[in-house]
């Protein structure tokens, strides 16, 4: 299995260099900026095409090996792949200090008189 993985991974990265390599090379078909905006007589965006030449073919192939060998790929990977599948996972129990209550909860001072314009003070919560 792990001979298949890095087998495909191999084809995987000469298919992306081959990839590159024959998009570099195919010339344009207008050549200039005005052709994109229908100033190229009748070469224009979508307009009529000639035969297919050896680099467009190679251009369909090779982006075909590159779209099933990243499927492959994705499919295949190890299940401990990365750094972050590595961290050990939070502890489902809490540490005992986390649960444990106060021993004793001292009583609530008295309140003393607040002036008019001041809100009371929110009551304290009781176990």
């Amino acid at each position: 299995m792990a001979f298949l993985y890095y087998l495909i991974i191999t084809l995987h990265i000469v298919a992306c260099l081959f990839l590159i390599a024959v998009v570099l090379l195919q010339q344009g078909k207008g050549q200039d900026l005005a052709s994109a905006f229908g100033g190229g007589g009748s070469q224009t965006a979508f307009g009529p095409r000639g035969s297919a030449t050896v680099l467009s073919r190679a251009t369909t192939i090779l982006a075909g090996v590159f779209m099933v060998t990243s499927l492959t790929l994705s499919l295949m990977r190890p299940t401990r792949s990365g750094v972050l599948d590595q961290v050990p996972g939070v502890a489902a129990t809490p540490t005992p200090a986390a649960t444990a209550a106060p021993a004793s909860v001292p009583p609530p001072a008295p309140a003393a008189e607040a002036p008019a314009g001041t809100p009371a003070p929110a009551p304290t919560p009781s176990k």
